[in-house]
């Protein structure tokens, strides 16, 4: 392999998780059955794929590959336990995995006396919070007298412990595989690259990344708050706030003091339900709340019914009883007056705020523990902002609106939102069932014709039973329907194939589109082309990259034929299991500018990290990294990337001139388009700078 020049990047190589064994016989005779268990800590915000499902969908799933030895034989098939399930509308299938710990079981039928059971994993975990996904393989090797098996340095042997009287030897990437090692090693050359020094600054950070996420959820948390304040069960309360503190007394700091206490106990009931939430459901449940086909046909209906109650159809109230009851005790004065009259506030405007505040608790089902207490958090402090406030200044009460028909029209827009989002629980079933009922041309034209009512709605062209004919439009009322409108054109397009990329997380893949247009080849201009004494790229036969872009799978290869047609490289450090990367094409690469500058202003080379095939055996080598030899393709790619990047995450893209110089930071998952052109055009440029100063050395 050639070596990449002066690299400086900003990465690092995670370390692989430990993998533990333990066997459920502590003695055990030829013919007997013993179960092996295979246990590994997965790091936090990190999943890894399991073994039971369809490799053909897309992920990489867990492969354990015992050796074979005249003294055991396998039983049957390596069992996952405790996995979960999930449907993916990018790989448009379902997988299976594992969060915080990975469990594997697979039985053995002894059938001669101390047995050593040696082997590998391969398998791959990944992060939604970095958008990072890392192919790992680990190697095992213990027999039931204590003794480890390791063949190779004796510093390689990894860690050796004791689980139930058996131990047990794995560690990542370091123990050596008996086949590998033995393969030749004095014909195997070896192959050590120097890492280069790190001078770049971090450009994406992942904990600000999964920071930002919530932010953004709790400004929509915060926006719902504020939709919650203009419905008819929520807004008459202010005037009852107000009077509640007023009444008792002329002490204004003792007034605003209450007021204040007022708000806190608002946010803090709201609060509470998003921290109940997070504890008795927990990260796994809610993963398991927006995957499952049981709960989302259970909110679908939920949503549904959300919708039928604020179009009117009936309304969903607490017991008048239990009302009642925390109404009196707000009238007992107080700390605990103050924390009734909030309890009574959120009691009463529960008809219209529940199904909002539904709604944010389950949305928030697809993250994590901090997702319900931080949507939580949000409404409940835009709701309680302005009770507080009127609370405080009473006379700003003069200049609000006087209750009417507008809060019934708030309540009835909200009951169309409601009604676009249940279709998502929907479709989310239908997909994982294959029931075809649901396209995605179905899916928007439903969309088209919710919008489009709610255009005429608010247009006065439609009236529910209990609203009265209006004879003349609002101006809020037309600017709104204007943007209902074009919500409605913006999403025709789809009907033919357009993207519909600001929507992508709502609607079914573009893949289940019977009717599509579209066509790829027409985004941005042609790739150059790949001819000459080069004819078909090394590995062109079955790897592909999309969009119609043409370009290389060999590293060696692409950087020669750069240094012929001047231009600088991009390398792809990609997986065929990553679904980031896959998310990143789909997004990103297809933007048309960014396709523009790929196709015409860069060499493209895809390195598959988790490429299988195995090489001729002329071309292995011993990594310098590891000391293990390495065979296929994938792992050649892997190997490199280690050594010369100081990192194996992937996606991972880096530019380099035609000598193998770094031209930018190289960039890992990040959806902003605006900055991957950026990127793009910077090692443009570089590589254009570099050309005129070679050419002012030579003068």
């Amino acid at each position: 392999m050639s070596i990449l020049g002066a690299f400086p990047v900003s990465a690092q190589v995670l370390e692989a998780p430990k993998w533990e064994t333990t066997i459920n016989k502590t003695s055990f005779e030829p013919g007997d059955e013993i179960t092996i268990k295979f246990e590994a800590q997965i790091p936090q915000d990190w999943y890894m794929y399991s073994s039971d499902f369809d490799p053909d969908v897309g992920p990489m799933v867990t492969e354990f590959n015992f050796s074979e030895s005249e003294k055991f034989e396998l039983v049957g098939e390596i069992k996952p336990v405790g996995q979960k399930k999930k449907y993916d509308d990018l790989w448009e299938g379902e997988y299976t995995y594992f969060t915080e710990a990975a469990v594997f079981q697979q039985v053995v039928r002894v059938t001669g006396s101390a047995p050593v059971f040696q082997g590998s994993i391969s398998f791959q975990i990944c992060s939604d919070v970095n958008g990072q996904c890392i192919p790992f393989e680990s190697d095992f090797s213990f027999n039931s007298s204590g003794e480890v098996n390791s063949v190779g340095k004796k510093e390689n042997a990894g860690s050796i412990s004791s689980l139930n009287g058996l131990p047990f030897s794995s560690e990542g990437e370091t123990l050596n595989k008996t086949n590998d090692k033995e393969a030749k090693p004095d014909e195997i050359p070896l192959v050590e690259l120097v890492p280069f020094e790190n001078s770049f600054k971090k450009e994406v950070d992942d904990n600000q990344k999964g920071w930002t996420g919530l932010l953004t959820f709790f400004l929509i948390s915060f926006g719902a708050g504020l939709a919650a304040l203009l419905t008819p069960c929520v807004f008459p309360m202010i005037p009852m706030t107000v009077t509640y503190f007023t009444k008792s007394g002329t002490d204004r700091k003792k007034g605003r003091m209450n007021a204040f206490i007022y708000g806190i106990f608002i946010v803090g009931i709201y609060t509470l339900i998003g921290i109940i939430f997070s504890l008795i459901f927990g990260a796994g449940f809610a993963n398991f709340l927006s995957t499952h086909w049981l709960p989302n046909l259970l909110f679908f209906a939920i949503f549904l019914v959300f919708a039928l109650s604020f179009f009117g159809l009936f309304e969903i109230r607490l017991p008048n009883k239990f009302v009642n009851k925390m109404d009196k005790q707000a009238d007992r004065g107080g700390l605990m007056g103050i924390f009734f009259m909030a309890f009574t506030l959120v009691l009463v405007g529960f008809s219209c705020t529940g199904p909002i505040a539904g709604t944010i608790l389950l949305q928030a089902a697809n993250g994590d523990t901090l997702m319900p207490l931080i949507g939580m958090f949000g409404f409940s402090i835009a709701f309680a902002i302005p009770f507080t406030l009127f609370a405080i200044f009473p006379g700003w009460l003069s200049s609000l609106p006087k209750s009417g028909g507008w809060l019934n029209t708030v309540k009835v827009v909200l009951g169309f939102l409601e009604l676009a989002l249940a279709l998502k629980f929907l479709s989310i079933v239908d997909q994982v069932y294959h029931w075809d009922i649901l396209d995605r041309e179905i899916y928007l034209a439903l969309w088209i014709v919710i919008f489009s009512l709610l255009g005429f709605y608010l247009l006065g062209k439609i009236v529910f039973p209990h609203e009265k004919k209006i004879d003349s439009i609002s101006i809020p009322r037309l600017i709104s329907s204007v943007f209902v409108f074009s919500f409605v054109v913006y999403l025709i397009p789809g009907l033919f194939g357009a993207p519909l990329k600001a929507l992508s997380g709502y609607l079914p893949p573009l893949s289940s589109q019977d009717f599509n247009l579209a066509n790829n080849s027409g985004i941005g201009s042609e790739s150059v082309g790949i001819s000459g004494s080069f004819g078909k790229p090394k590995y062109g036969d079955f790897l592909d990259l999309p969009h119609g872009i043409q370009g290389f799978f060999d590293y060696d290869e692409a950087l020669a034929y750069a240094k012929k047609q001047d231009k600088p490289l991009f390398i792809d450090f990609t997986g065929h299991g990553c679904v980031n990367c896959r998310e990143m094409e789909a997004n990103v690469w297809s933007d048309p500018e960014v396709l523009k500058r790929l196709k015409e202003d860069y060499l493209v080379v895809a390195l598959y990290v988790d490429e299988k095939t195995e090489l001729p055996e002329n071309e292995w080598y011993v990594s310098g990294y590891d000391n293990k030899v390495k065979k296929t393709i994938g792992k050649q790619n892997l190997d490199f990337m280690i050594q010369k990047l100081n990192a194996n995450a992937q996606p991972y893209y880096t530019l380099v001139g035609e000598n193998g110089e770094l031209l930018a930071a190289p960039r890992s998952y990040d959806l902003n388009i605006g900055e991957f052109v950026s990127f793009l055009d910077q090692g443009k440029e570089q590589f254009e700078n570099s050309k005129i100063n070679e050419k002012q050395k030579e003068i």
